[in-house]
């Protein structure tokens, strides 16, 4: 290692003391601005990456990561691989799509795994990892599969898994791949700003205190754009149990609104004036609080039930709670609109968040199944959808002609576009935000 004191000239001709210090395959520099204030960041060797799966997670670290590094993306869709590499976006991400068609990426994507893996320094893992409700345990095949292949092609390489998994899979591959270069590292984004989220991320946490697991943290630094940002090396047993916790909590502050608002609505209560009154306590906060249909998306309600199994044999009331009242608030929705006794109910939009196309495990599906288990009949729009029909329900392409068929529509969020039928919308968004 070497420290080598540098002076560099400012525009407003004021002199800055940076001290470079230079390990291996990096340099971390130091310097205080003109208001005194102390700063520090990397510039970290390039590294070759690869990426097995291209959906938020895994397009998003693609593409952060191929500001810096060579990074190749793998995805067994053709049709995903082949818009990436003509630098478009397969998802509804604002910022991937900007990144792609604008910034210089050294980026590919292929179906090939053994041109994937091929002298590459890492491999992130974000392959699906869906909840089965009847062995109440993620399916975290594809990510054995990824890892078995990796340790096949090319065991030099460092795992790192940012699939969500049960808390003790990390050791669990370890051991079973006899290795410790398998890393579990947390993501923390949302759907339809994943990208965003990772150039200003919260925190970087890594499931290891290893060289590799230093080294992977400093990739995630070098291409965000905030600085100063937390990072935290910790097991890898930890890690898993902070992704989970931290997606259950969140799953919590959403059932507490929801159930705030049901009070409210139940009572004839203005909802706004309660969530108001009490999110200006700053240990609550002004945030995250619009009421909804439930806590939707790829995955606070398989994190939730995951948890949930995690505590098996363990005391526990408030868990358990989560998951039950997220099902509890999609009843009572439906339940509210049934009073009303529409001929037909038209569902505006599936996907769970505003700027998104993904409608995976939305809330409003599970309203859905129970209007439908009363007998209402249910039309959707959805511009998502390429087909006439949606599980038995018929999907509209003109937004005008859905308008005129439902008598009551149905909105989690209210958008401009529907500003017109105000008098036929049921809906329980108060801020117009997720």
């Amino acid at each position: 290692m070497s420290i080598t004191p540098t002076i560099y000239k400012t525009p407003s001709e004021r002199y800055l003391l940076v001290l470079v210090v230079v390990i291996p395959g990096a340099a971390l520099y130091n310097w205080s601005d003109e208001e005194g204030n102390n700063h520090w960041f990397f510039s970290v060797q390039r590294m070759k990456i690869a990426i097995a799966g291209t959906g938020y997670v895994g397009l998003s670290n693609a593409v952060l990561l191929a500001q810096h590094n060579t990074v190749v993306a793998l995805d067994i869709m053709p049709d995903k691989v082949a818009m990436i590499n003509q630098r478009q976006s397969p998802i509804a991400d604002d910022t991937i799509e900007e990144y792609l068609a604008t910034k210089k990426l050294d980026l590919i994507a292929t179906t090939n795994a053994d041109v994937a893996y091929q002298d590459v320094d890492f491999v992130i893992v974000a392959t699906p990892t869906n909840y089965d409700p009847e062995t109440q345990h993620f399916d975290t095949s594809t990510v054995q599969a990824v890892i078995a292949d990796v340790r096949a092609q090319n065991p030099r390489a460092t795992i790192i898994i940012k699939s969500t998994v049960p808390v003790g899979f990390t050791e669990e591959m370890r051991k079973t791949f006899k290795t410790r270069k398998i890393i579990f590292s947390p993501e923390f984004l949302r759907e339809g700003k994943a990208l965003h989220d990772n150039l200003y991320p919260s925190r970087i946490i890594v499931g290891s205190d290893s060289k590799p697991a230093h080294r992977f943290a400093e990739l995630l630094q070098q291409a965000a754009i905030k600085r100063d940002i937390d990072v935290l090396f910790v097991d890898s047993t930890e890690a898993e149990a902070i992704k989970l916790f931290a997606n259950t909590y969140l799953a919590m502050r959403v059932a507490y609104f929801n159930e705030l608002d049901t009070y409210a609505e139940i009572h004839g209560l203005s909802t706004k004036q309660i969530v108001h009154g009490v999110s200006l306590d700053p240990r609550i906060g002004d945030y995250y609080n619009n009421p909804s249909f439930g806590y939707g998306g790829y995955c606070l309600p398989k994190d939730t039930k995951q948890l949930q199994a995690n505590f098996h044999d363990i005391p526990h009331n408030v868990i358990s709670a989560i998951v039950e009242a997220n099902t509890t608030r999609m009843k009572h929705i439906a339940d509210m609109i049934q009073m009303l006794k529409p001929k037909v109910v038209g569902i505006y939009r599936l996907t769970m968040k505003m700027d998104s196309d993904n409608f995976r495990q939305s809330s409003i599906q599970g309203v859905i199944s129970f209007l439908r288990e009363y007998g209402v009949k249910v039309v959707i729009y959805e511009p998502a959808l390429t087909v006439a029909n949606f599980e038995g329900m018929a999907v509209y392409k003109s937004l005008d002609e859905f308008k005129e068929q439902a008598d009551v529509v149905v909105a989690n969020r209210i958008t401009e576009e529907i500003t017109d039928i105000t008098h036929k919308i049921y809906s329980r968004d108060l801020f117009s935000r997720d």
